[in-house]
């Protein structure tokens, strides 16, 4: 793809965001589903690391059961939508075959659940308990940011590396994507999936 065919910032940054929260709503049925309570082993398959936890108990398989191919679909339905779009819309997305936007979505899916476990494996260190913030008011404030954003970046970082993504882009993904990841944060607590809302 051509850098002429880079799409339009503020359009991309709708469908990045689009795309991922109806991945994201199939996320938190699956979570809320019996199904899901098969694939509840923890990534790190209860290592530990002196005597602590790699990741912890929070990170389990059935996220990356679900979240990867759930934003395959939501970006093949999207880009076989492509044509039939607002014209706005349309020049935020990247001229590609429903296949390819699968291959995007899948990728992203996976960068999106991928991208917590650095940060999982920090609060371990630190003694942070799973699904828990840190008692340091400081440390709470800075694992509240990240928290929101290494999700965010892990998709903006993959998307990039696979297709034109303006500059522009990651900054509006970045200024309302945390807020988006938040919400559905605060709604799998609502629903007992977390233990905490934020």
């Amino acid at each position: 793809m051509s850098a002429a065919e880079t799409p339009q910032a503020l359009p991309c940054a709708i469908f990045i965001i689009v795309a991922m929260s109806l991945a994201g709503l199939a996320h938190v049925l699956w979570l809320r589903s019996g199904l899901s309570a098969r694939f509840r082993t923890p990534v790190d398959f209860s290592l530990t690391l002196g005597g602590r936890p790699m990741l912890g108990s929070s990170k389990m398989w059935r996220g990356f059961v679900v979240m990867p191919p759930a934003a395959a679909l939501s970006f093949w339905i999207l880009g076989s939508l492509h044509d039939s779009l607002p014209a706005w819309i349309e020049a935020g997305m990247w001229r590609l075959s429903p296949e390819r936007y699968a291959l995007l979505g899948f990728a992203s899916g996976l960068a999106f659940m991928a991208a917590e476990l650095p940060n999982s494996f920090a609060k371990r260190r630190l003694g942070v308990a799973p699904g828990m913030a840190p008692r340091n008011r400081g440390l709470a404030a800075a694992f509240f940011i990240v928290d929101r954003v290494d999700s965010v970046l892990g998709v903006l970082l993959v998307l990039t590396l696979m297709a034109p993504v303006p500059p522009q882009t990651w900054l509006w993904v970045l200024l309302f994507g945390p807020g988006v990841h938040w919400l559905f944060s605060a709604w799998m607590y609502l629903l007992k999936v977390k233990a905490r809302p934020l």
